[in-house]
């Protein structure tokens, strides 16, 4: 009995190694949200990221993550992103999501009250430099706090 449990646990801790490595997009070098406190983001309450890249021949697909509650009041939102390049160059970029059809319809993935967003920032971007890139992320809506923002986030990953 004490032979096959010797056998058993290391087998079972094998396998659920090669899952957990399994679930890891290979593609992604950074992904990773941040929860807005008591769902009110407001303008100075930036989302910081700092994102290291080394490959810079590759091209780079850039996403932002975002939760909203189903009680959220605009069908859109406008965010601004800021990249800060390791040379300290910052460049920032206006983006308007769509988050609802004119009719209320949620255009997220729903899971209860939540609504979760994945929006293309950049397609087939190429850095200009290696080394480690900052990035803000800033509510630019007339409401400030804006009311039932859940969590944002960013995505980068090598472009296939």
């Amino acid at each position: 009995m004490k032979r096959a449990l010797n056998i058993i646990y290391p087998a079972a801790l094998l396998l659920l190694t090669m899952l957990a490595w399994g679930c890891t997009d290979p593609n992604a070098i950074f992904d990773d949200n941040t929860e807005i406190a008591d769902h009110n983001w407001s303008y100075v309450n930036r989302v910081k990221f700092d994102v290291k890249v080394d490959d810079v021949q590759a091209a780079y697909n850039q996403y932002l993550n975002l939760r909203v509650t189903g009680n959220y009041r605009y069908s859109n939102i406008f965010v601004l992103v800021s990249q800060t390049l390791p040379g300290k160059k910052k460049q920032t970029t206006r983006f308007e999501v769509k988050l609802a059809n004119p009719d209320g319809e949620w255009l997220g993935k729903g899971s209860g009250n939540l609504y979760s967003y994945q929006v293309s920032l950049r397609k087939g971007y190429h850095f200009p430099a290696a080394g480690v890139y900052h990035f803000e992320i800033e509510q630019n809506m007339r409401d400030n706090p804006l009311h039932e923002v859940s969590d944002v986030g960013l995505r980068i990953e090598k472009a296939k």
